[in-house]
């Protein structure tokens, strides 16, 4: 019994590390989120620095407006990689019962079992919480379809709550506004796939030489994150764009021609500087909590069960 029991909760330790270790790093990058997220759903509208745009919130805003969004974030974040690593380390422990069945040399997963087992996780993540970041989306984004101008003296207006915003979506849209932009989301699920394989191929190398430590973790998972998101982000544009379409319903591969027509192929990468900041610094902080976190959360378990052994 114990042994059928153990992968599960080694599955819902991994699953709170990275559901803590996205908390952590979203809250500490957040303003980025808010400045890549506004600049993806302008259109055709003028290019502004990160320094413009960042007085610009402030002043029509106030320094809250930076962190628009964030009570929904931390939620998304929080359910998203809860849901993520769970199923991936699920998986991954069926890959690797099916490695000691066949005979094979290593358990270690190859690059094409990460991909799908990266796959499996990420499609019932976007399904399970597409809802959660197109509220998001909308509380982020909310102020940038208002160009009335701000008098330095008067008060920002106050921000609308993550249910508040949830109830007006729905009442005004139908619940099928949920699931607007799920389409490029359930493409997207290849960024997660790259980069935690690029991660876990770097981390397999290092650890044939030494100890992976958290300050591996935090490089392994900056250049993985780098990578995924370069190669993935007009996806990303698009969806972002979906989420805050109200009522009118595009498909992706016209949400992507209207964005190429209307304001040329760098419209596909508007925002990518603080989105590239914010997914690095993000994933880098994320796996070096996470690994620390999972530490911290088998020893807990393991003097718990010492401790309830010795009460018997």
């Amino acid at each position: 019994m114990a042994t059928a029991t153990a992968p599960q909760s080694d599955n819902i330790a991994h699953a709170l590390a990275g559901a803590g270790g996205g908390i952590l790093s979203m809250t500490l990058t957040y303003p980025l989120v808010t400045l890549s997220t506004r600049a993806q759903v302008e259109s055709k509208r003028a290019q502004s620095s990160i320094a413009h745009a960042v007085r610009r919130i402030i002043e029509r805003e106030g320094v809250t407006g930076l962190y628009a969004g964030l009570e929904s974030a931390l939620f998304g974040i929080s359910v998203t990689n809860f849901v993520y690593y769970y199923w991936y380390e699920w998986t991954r422990v069926g890959f690797e019962r099916a490695a000691v069945r066949t005979g094979r040399p290593s358990k270690k997963l190859t690059t094409v079992e990460s991909m799908l087992a990266g796959a499996l996780a990420g499609s019932a993540t976007v399904l399970i919480t597409n809802p959660i970041w197109v509220v998001n989306t909308r509380m982020t984004a909310r102020k940038e379809d208002s160009e009335e101008a701000v008098l330095p003296a008067s008060a920002p207006k106050k921000a609308p709550t993550t249910l508040g915003t949830l109830l007006a979506l729905i009442r005004n849209e139908g619940p099928s506004a949920l699931f607007a932009g799920v389409i490029p989301a359930l493409v997207l699920v290849i960024n997660p796939i790259l980069q935690y394989t690029i991660f876990e191929q770097l981390k397999n190398y290092v650890a044939k030489k030494r100890r992976v430590t958290p300050t591996d973790a935090f490089f392994l998972g900056a250049i993985g994150k780098l990578m995924a998101t370069s190669i993935t982000y007009p996806y990303i544009t698009v969806k972002s764009r979906m989420h805050v379409a109200g009522k009118e319903k595009v498909t992706m591969s016209e949400g992507l021609k209207r964005i190429v027509r209307g304001e040329g192929w760098q419209g596909l990468y508007k925002g990518i500087g603080p989105k590239i900041t914010q997914s690095v610094i993000t994933a880098a902080f994320l796996f070096a909590f996470k690994d620390a976190l999972y530490a911290m959360t088998v020893k807990t378990r393991r003097k718990l069960r010492v401790a309830k052994l010795a009460t018997k």
